[in-house]
């Protein structure tokens, strides 16, 4: 017959940061006292589902675990015993967390069924109830309240020492120029500062603005030489390693994103200031966030607050295919606009399409005017990336009092527009700044959480993402550089 053990606690700390240990299948090692040594076999990650740990406990048993479900969500896990010199025989042990009402404390629950021999039932129950599950739940509080989790044990993401600089690869440019300006580099990561989270980045964002920098187009952003290369990249996402003093809200172990006015993240692993950082919700992964927080939230300020977009809004998105422009087409058409875009391909015409353009323009010359007029009678709200090739062809696109929103500049920048020129039509012009937009505290978050509503709603998509590791970083600007590319390109570091 089949034995069964439960037993459950209250851990005074939070879910997240109790879950960033027992998500890690290995990190036992560092605070369960009855555990010798552990490793995860094959070089898997200790978060991959399947992968098994052979571990010695302190009395010379030795045994082997399969994970075998992991969810984020849920905060849930389920293992089995796959080899023991124990006799525990069929056994699989569930592992739950659910935060305690006011939200600072977690509940966990921990099971198991498995068989025993015959007369072994009382002594086999109690060493798990008692040397595992009891004494584990002594040995992580001690853990927690001893801040070893702070120090980078218990979690895949570092097993580093607390406030020392830490190796890591990034990529830089001495001189501006094309994309093979981007070379790999070996460097050094500083402790966190005051105010600063330290993060083992694990998908890097690639938007326009790095190529910008990259081209010298922002020398003041982004000033290189040989002796000091400068590191583009607005956004990242990855785990917690360390924070600073001051911090509050981020633990070890968290997985967060964040987005910047300073370049810098075209590397391994970085601190930034904490007011920066989101954490991401479990249904968010890494590299979607890298592929949609900025670009997602540059859409919510261009349709909400500078557009106003709504049922009836005439919108032109140039470069509809592209990561921001296929936000936009998604999220204005579930607004109820009417969506033109201008796409260089037929192959992207149709991706446009499938995101919600209403009217799709395919032209690699610059010329959609007439057939923007002809689709609509010119829009109200026109989003920009293209610069000074489609200026004027922008001027006759716009119905009058049409918002033409300068986004960037790809084909060089915008000469100025005269105060007749837009008086003509009674015109409006902006050139936002994304930065400006989430400077105040609390902007950021509230902004990301819609995002992610919207992608929940429907009203955005999962973008089509291209990866490239991190030191193939020239070869992405290239690809984004082609015009050929359709979605988001993300680094992997």
């Amino acid at each position: 017959m089949l034995q069964k053990v439960v037993r459950s606690t209250i851990i005074d700390a939070p879910i997240e940061r109790v879950w960033a240990v027992l998500r890690d299948f290995n990190s036992h090692a560092e605070w369960h006292d009855v555990v010798e040594s552990s490793r995860i076999e094959g070089n898997e990650r200790g978060d991959q589902v399947g992968c098994v740990r052979s571990f010695t406990l302190k009395d010379g048993n030795r045994i082997r675990e399969q994970l075998l479900t992991l969810s984020d969500k849920d905060h849930k896990s389920t293992y089995c015993i796959v080899e023991a010199t124990l006799p525990l025989q069929r056994y699989v042990a569930t592992l739950t967390l659910k935060p305690v009402t006011d939200g600072r404390r977690t509940f966990w629950h921990w099971e198991s069924t498995f068989g025993t021999p015959p007369g072994r039932e009382r002594e086999l129950r109690e060493t798990v109830a008692q040397g595992v599950y009891e004494a584990g739940f002594v040995n992580l509080r001690r853990y927690l309240q001893q801040g070893g989790d702070l120090h980078g044990g218990g979690n895949t993401t570092s097993s580093l020492p607390r406030a020392l600089p830490v190796s890591t690869r990034r990529v830089g440019l001495s001189h501006y120029g094309a994309a093979d300006v981007l070379q790999p580099q070996s460097g050094e990561a500083a402790a966190p500062r005051a105010g600063e989270v330290r993060i083992q980045q694990r998908a890097i964002g690639i938007n326009f603005i790095d190529v910008y920098l990259r081209r010298g187009w922002i020398p003041s952003l982004l000033p290189v030489s040989e002796a000091s290369p400068g590191v583009p990249g607005m956004e990242a996402a990855g785990g917690v390693l360390d924070v600073g003093e001051n911090v509050h809200g981020f633990f070890s172990g968290d997985r967060v994103a964040y987005l910047g006015p300073v370049p810098g993240a075209y590397c391994g692993v970085r601190s930034v200031p904490a007011e920066w950082v989101v954490r991401l919700p479990p249904a968010i992964e890494d590299e979607v966030s890298a592929a949609l927080l900025l670009k997602g939230i540059t859409a919510d300020c261009l349709l909400h607050d500078l557009g106003r977009v709504q049922r009836g809004t005439r919108i032109l998105v140039h470069a509809a295919a592209g990561g921001v422009g296929l936000l936009l087409c998604s999220w204005a058409r579930h607004l109820g606009a009417t969506v033109v875009g201008t796409v260089s391909s037929e192959a992207k015409a149709r991706i446009a399409r499938e995101h919600g353009c209403e009217h799709v323009i395919v032209t690699r010359d610059y010329r959609f005017a007439d057939a923007v007029q002809h689709a609509c009678g010119g829009v109200d709200v026109l989003v920009d990336g293209l610069g000074e090739a489609a200026r004027d062809e922008n001027l006759a696109s716009l119905a009058r009092r049409g918002h033409w929103i300068s986004l960037g500049q790809a084909t060089g920048a915008l000469t100025a527009l005269s105060s007749d020129m837009l008086g003509a039509k009674s015109l409006s012009f902006s050139r936002p700044v994304v930065f400006d937009y989430v400077s105040a505290p609390g902007q950021l978050a509230e902004r990301a959480q819609r995002v992610w509503n919207a992608l929940a709603e429907g009203a955005i998509r999962t973008p089509v993402i291209e990866r490239f590791s991190l030191d193939a970083a020239a070869q992405a600007h290239a690809r984004l550089e082609s015009r050929t590319s359709i979605g988001a390109l993300v680094l992997i570091a």
